[in-house]
């Protein structure tokens, strides 16, 4: 669908404390399935489309420059960036709170500067439903196809920018397009839950909500479980209490912490909120699940 809205550019350099752009992306947040990464010498750059315009960043040494394409004012989008890419965040802090163990010590030593970037709530509902039961490499495929078929078009300075795709255009879609872009049986899920995302829940009104409400707000919609919904949380809303624990990040922790002893999903909940705070859990349990993926820990 093309648009008039009229699109603006903004440049600007900002300083930043222990931030890495290639940890960041490679840790399976909603960036991983839709961004371009590319390193150059010692700079490195990344690029998305969101629902508001393009963000190209480059990171070197302790700055990161960046171009913003939308409809945005020039402080908006050094505001968007920096929210975006959690340049607030006293890292520093985070790494005492949650520096509880060996494993936990391994993780922030190899992935220093990894953030957990906040995402617009409808891109991370779409990304972690088409995660299940997928590997990274499909995912950024078909997410990829989605944005290209389903994407609004803006035209800016005579090249076309395709956007990330809204729930209403998805929800306006027939299954069989869904599926063209190699959703398989995710289709229904995405379909179904773009169309409540449309007409009766509103995403943006969970950002004020306590955690657990939020939580079984999203869990109403088809395809979204409880990781699921912990991980919309976590990048979509940067709730911190949310611990996303899936199948495999159920081994990883039994493997770690209990020698292999099996545990509910709830108990490993209880472990998790009693050794770290609850404004910590997020990044705890991502420093967690990119080293056991790093190190194949629990596989």
């Amino acid at each position: 669908m093309e648009t008039e809205t009229i699109l603006m550019e903004h440049s600007d350099t900002i300083r930043t404390d222990r931030f890495d752009i290639r940890h960041t992306f490679e840790s399976g947040q909603p960036l991983t399935f839709h961004a371009d990464y590319t390193e150059s010498g010692p700079s490195r750059n990344l690029s998305y489309a969101t629902g508001r315009g393009r963000i190209s960043v480059a990171s070197k040494g302790n700055r990161l420059s960046y171009d913003y394409i939308g409809d945005y004012s020039a402080s908006s989008a050094r505001n968007e960036v920096v929210r975006r890419f959690a340049l607030a965040d006293d890292i520093q802090a985070i790494y005492a709170g949650i520096n509880t163990d060996p494993f936990m010590d391994s993780a922030i030593r190899s992935f220093n500067g990894m953030r957990i970037t906040e995402n617009d709530p409808w891109e991370a509902t779409l990304c972690f439903i088409i995660s299940q039961f997928n590997n990274i490499k499909r995912i950024r495929l078909i997410t990829r196809k989605l944005i290209e078929r389903f994407g609004e078009t803006y035209g800016y300075d005579n090249k076309e920018l395709k956007l990330f795709p809204s729930a209403s255009a998805i929800a306006d879609a027939s299954l069989e397009d869904i599926k063209v872009c190699g959703t398989g049986f995710r289709a229904e899920y995405i379909k179904s839950a773009a169309t409540a995302c449309t007409n009766s829940l509103d995403l943006q009104s969970l950002y004020p909500m306590d955690y657990e409400p939020a939580k079984s707000a999203l869990m109403e919609l088809d395809g979204v479980g409880d990781k699921v919904a912990d991980c919309i949380l976590l990048f979509g809303y940067r709730k911190m209490e949310a611990f996303p624990i899936d199948t495999w990040i159920k081994r990883v922790m039994e493997t770690v912490y209990f020698k292999g002893r099996k545990k509910t999903i709830k108990e490993l909940h209880r472990f998790a909120e009693r050794r770290w705070e609850p404004e910590m859990l997020g990044y705890a349990q991502q420093y967690l699940f990119h080293n056991a993926r790093s190190l194949k820990v629990g596989r």
